[in-house]
Order: structure tokens, then sequence, then C-alpha cells
């Protein structure tokens, strides 16, 4: 099983980034995708999620609005993208596949997690 990110970069406040996370090695469309992240020195926080056939979605209210996943299922990929940047989006984000709903925010109970990919916004 393999979760890999990609797409993390250094980008100005106000800018745009999209990330990837490419799976294989396990039934893609069976599981619910989500994205987490964590900065330096701070716990791991719930970004957003999206179900198996993709017409729903789940967002912090940190990033509502500026943030949007959406999924390939026939690439089995996870795409995360980021407009309206700040500072405090600076950290490391990984994706993470779960067969349940409970826990989907706690990041409890998730199958399989990405190695991350490192997003820095800062001018």
């Amino acid at each position: 099983v393999h979760l890999v990110e990609s797409g993390g970069s250094l980008v100005q406040p106000g800018g745009s980034l999209r990330v990837s996370c490419a799976a294989s090695g396990f039934i893609f469309n069976n599981y619910i995708m989500s994205w987490f992240r964590q900065a330096p020195g701070k716990e791991r926080e719930f970004v957003a999620s999206i179900i198996r056939s993709g017409n729903t979605t789940y967002y912090a209210d940190s990033v509502k609005g500026r943030f949007t996943i959406s999924r390939d299922n026939a690439k089995a990929t996870v795409y995360l993208q980021m407009n309206s940047l700040k500072p405090e989006d600076t950290a490391g984000y990984y994706c993470a596949a779960s067969e349940k709903l409970s826990g989907l925010r706690s990041g409890a109970g998730y199958d399989y997690w990405g190695q991350g990919t490192q997003v820095t916004v800062s001018s």
C-alpha cells in the first residue's frame, strides 16, 4: 500500500497551490480520503475529507471557503486545491484513507497514511 503526496512548495501569502496524493495497493474507490496537516510543535489537524463517490465533502472551519478537496477514482488520486493561502497554513500535509465515517476528523481509525508534502506560505 502506498499513498504518495506531491506538489508541496513555497508560496506567497494570498497565493494558490494544489497538492496531490496518488494511491496504490488497495481499492481506492472503497475508501474515504482525507487531508491532515501538522506544523512544527503543533498537533496534527484535520483539513478535509471526501467520501467514496466524491459527492460529499467535509472541511475544517479554518480552511472552509479557501480549500477544495476532490478525487479522481479512475486515477486513484485525491487533490487539495488551496487558495488564499495564509502563513498559518504552513505545515506538512498528509493524505489518509479510511473505510469508516467514524473518527474522520480525529484521525483515529485511518487505515493508511502518506509520508507528507511540505507547504510553506511566506513572503
